[in-house]
């Protein structure tokens, strides 16, 4: 199982130097991903959880991809309605080949209602305009030339050099909880990326039902790549309702050893508490890290270091 930290790109205390100590201190530590998270329009309803200055996902992996020589980058999750696929395409190619392969393209449908209008977009077609717009990308990916004509986009011979480096694409993992999203992903996926998980439900319920669908569908089951919530305390959590990655050292590393007998690929780590003040202070969150990377995973002789 891989270890990912999720680069915070936005608030008052983000900056490209920042930035860059985040991935370098990810890379350093032996983590083996680093993802980002997408808005363009940084609406009010956008601001009050996500505020600016924010910075762009794609610009921002393209310029981390000169800055790291290891780490695989990642997005959790671009938001595929707001860009043209032909767009998504051509500059997702572009990191993946800045970087020597080493994109993943996490995806999602978007929430933020007050965005969509911003970018004029309907947010109410918003899961069909992302299904399409999948699966043209993934025609752009695959094809040295590529046409496409569906509703909500076409276009005709548009040569797509230079394709990614991985074939025949790169990862491409589903975000969402919902049952079109875990449709999404058997459909067009490689894996899925729920966010900010309790167990029982992705154990006993999440897991289940995309068996099930896929088994409907007659498509292999996706890969399980989570991204989990980490709050480390001193002593143990003992609400019923505590998601995985929130408690004592000890829990965490139950959590972590669990997700991968459940057969996760890969895990990514997220300490942001939604306190946009707290993006002034890495040094908090990168303790955490540290004692995690030197102190639960390493017990196991786990894949980070």
């Amino acid at each position: 199982m891989k270890i990912g930290v999720n680069l915070i790109n936005f608030g008052p205390g983000v900056s490209p130097d920042s930035l860059k100590r985040w991935a370098q201190f990810s890379e350093s530590f032996g983590f083996h991903l680093l993802m980002t998270s997408d808005h363009i329009a940084i609406t009010p309803d956008v601001s009050t959880r996500y505020p600016a200055p924010f910075f762009e996902p794609i610009s921002l992996l393209g310029w981390l991809a000169g800055v790291t020589t290891t780490i695989e980058l990642g997005t959790t999750v671009l938001i595929v309605p707001y860009r043209n696929p032909v767009e998504i395409a051509r500059a997702c190619a572009n990191i993946d080949q800045l970087s020597g392969g080493r994109f993943i393209f996490g995806v999602g449908i978007g929430w933020a209602e007050e965005e969509f209008q911003a970018l004029r977009v309907p947010y109410r077609s918003r899961g069909a305009i992302t299904d399409e717009y999948l699966e043209a990308v993934k025609l752009l990916w695959t094809n040295d030339v590529a046409s496409y004509e569906g509703k909500f986009t076409s276009f005709k011979d548009v040569d797509t050099a230079p394709r990614p480096v991985q074939s025949p694409h790169p990862p491409i993992w589903v975000g969402g909880p919902s049952d079109a999203a875990l449709r999404r992903t058997v459909r067009f996926g490689d894996a899925w990326h729920p966010v900010r998980i309790a167990m029982p439900w992705f154990r006993d319920t999440g897991i289940p039902r995309l068996k099930e669908i896929a088994d409907e569908k007659g498509r292999p089951m996706p890969n399980l790549c989570p991204r989990i919530k980490v709050r480390l305390t001193d002593s143990p959590v003992l609400d019923a309702d505590r998601l995985v990655g929130e408690g004592s050292l000890d829990q965490i590393h139950r959590d972590l050893a669990e997700l991968e007998a459940m057969g996760c690929a890969y895990v990514v780590l997220d300490t942001y508490a939604d306190i946009p003040e707290e993006t002034r202070h890495n040094e908090t969150a990168w303790r955490t890290y540290s004692v995690i990377a030197e102190k639960v995973l390493d017990l196991e002789n786990q894949t980070v270091r």
